[in-house]
């Protein structure tokens, strides 16, 4: 077995968690003995790794409508005024809002998020070509990474997305949507957004039945300064879950803000989950990996030896029709039985047919191999995968297995289901570790989370 090089981006990823998260460290290596068992299969080059196809920062996404309600609590919240222009202009765009040590505001292209690994939407340019043909070219137009100073930044990443009550139904915007939704931790929603019914707001709406028992979402209600007090924030809260109720979302913690509010005290307690959050979901990322590669991966590359396999014989067995029906003619004609029955000619010619059937199948066997590949590689695209299919299924043009009914692919065998069934143990213990750490907090700290997540 030829030991994998480990990636940069695993080694950036424990230097990182070596004093931050002992669970993300061996997490991190888990990675590794998955990219090894990949690597072992064909499936990986020697410097990619599996572990960036999930962010692993803490992500808070912010979603709201036409009212000013969310552009105001990023800029409060984030005791910053670098955003007060910006937001507007940029309405139209996903923006991931990153710390920076410095005191101005910079803002990257959408090409800064595409091509690093460590934000939310690496590579996304490709997933928006394969939905909207000529699109992953214009990356630019719909996403960009602007840095704040600001502490509350620090270890996590905003992502504020565009006015969802837009009147017009963006493909594109449909699609990052349900992409950002799917990879953040948190979901601060702004209920200002359901005043609008548009095609947008009803995917979103679905995405949020869909997602909703992940405690991931934190409805925000917008309340004048003017009749902010516990009672009217207790009616207002009330009666927003009624009308969402109505529309199908029945779960998720409902926060009412001010618009001059300065006090985000039940923010912050989710705010400083996030971390937790983060942790639970890159395991969870890391168990359907593992599922994955069995199920998407291998089963791929399975079923086209399979088609591969009945194409050449059947090619074969095709011209040995051919021949037979020639024989048939020769027998009638000059009669070729009693040559076959000869005990010296007889032999010789069945040597000659398989000498010449053996290398005619190996060759139909290596036509109909490149028409797999073309279709593996074209379905590695549609799946959005980076483990290589077709070098997979090549590995298995051998003469033996071109030749031996086999049907699975070579080095999925029992050696290779065992590494992985061991490595999903693995990862379900260090989900115990998880809770056990998380158990070992006081019980104030443990009941302020549940209180969180409600």
């Amino acid at each position: 077995m030829t030991e994998k090089t480990v990636s940069k981006y695993l080694l950036n990823l424990e230097k990182h968690f070596t004093n931050d998260s002992p669970v993300l460290l061996k997490t991190a290596k888990l990675f590794q003995e998955l990219d090894q068992l990949e690597f072992d299969l064909g499936l990986l080059e020697t410097d990619d790794t599996t572990a960036s196809r999930s962010s692993w920062w803490p992500i808070i996404s912010l979603i709201g409508g036409n009212s000013t309600a969310k552009s105001r609590f990023i800029n409060n919240y984030l005791s910053t005024d670098q955003l007060t222009a910006g937001i507007q202009t940029a309405a139209h765009k996903f923006t991931v809002l990153l710390h920076n040590n410095q005191p101005n505001s910079v803002t990257l292209p959408g090409t800064a998020l595409d091509v690093d690994p460590r934000y939310p939407f690496y590579q996304i340019s490709e997933k928006i070509e394969r939905h909207q043909k000529g699109e992953g070219s214009r990356i630019n137009a719909y996403l960009e990474l602007k840095t704040i100073h600001s502490d509350c930044l620090k270890g996590k990443l905003f992502v504020d997305t565009p006015n969802m009550s837009a009147s017009q139904l963006n493909p594109v915007d449909s699609l990052l949507t349900t992409h950002i939704i799917e990879h953040s931790d948190l979901v601060l929603v702004f209920t200002d957004v359901f005043d609008t019914m548009t095609p947008l707001v009803n995917e979103l709406i679905q995405q949020i039945e869909i997602h909703q028992d992940t405690n991931k979402f934190v409805f925000v209600v917008d309340q004048p300064a003017a009749f902010a007090t516990p009672a009217s924030n207790h009616d207002l809260i009330a009666a927003t879950q009624r009308k969402l109720s109505n529309l199908g979302i029945n779960a998720g913690q409902f926060i009412a803000l001010s618009s001059q509010q300065t006090d985000f005290t039940e923010i912050d307690q989710r705010m400083d989950n996030v971390a937790h959050d983060r942790s639970y979901r890159v395991l969870n990322f890391l168990e359907r990996s593992i599922h994955d590669l069995q199920e998407v991966v291998v089963a791929e590359v399975r079923k086209e030896l399979l088609v591969w396999k009945e194409r050449s014989n059947m090619s074969t067995l095709i011209i040995l029709g051919f021949i037979a029906s020639l024989a048939v003619l020769v027998e009638v004609g000059i009669g070729l039985l009693e040559f076959l029955l000869d005990p010296i000619i007889g032999p010789i010619i069945l040597i000659s047919l398989i000498a010449v059937m053996l290398p005619l199948h190996l060759m139909i066997s290596r036509l109909q191999a490149k028409f797999i590949i073309t279709r593996l590689t074209a379905r590695q695209k549609e799946l959005g995968l980076m483990e290589n299919l077709a070098n997979l299924f090549e590995k298995n043009l051998t003469i033996g297995r071109m030749i031996l009914p086999v049907s699975e692919p070579v080095g999925w065998n029992k050696k290779t289901k065992a590494r992985l069934a061991q490595l999903l143990e693995k990862t379900k213990q260090l989900v115990q570790s998880l809770n056990d750490d998380f158990g070992s907090y006081d019980e104030q700290s443990l009941k302020d989370y549940l209180d969180s997540i409600k």
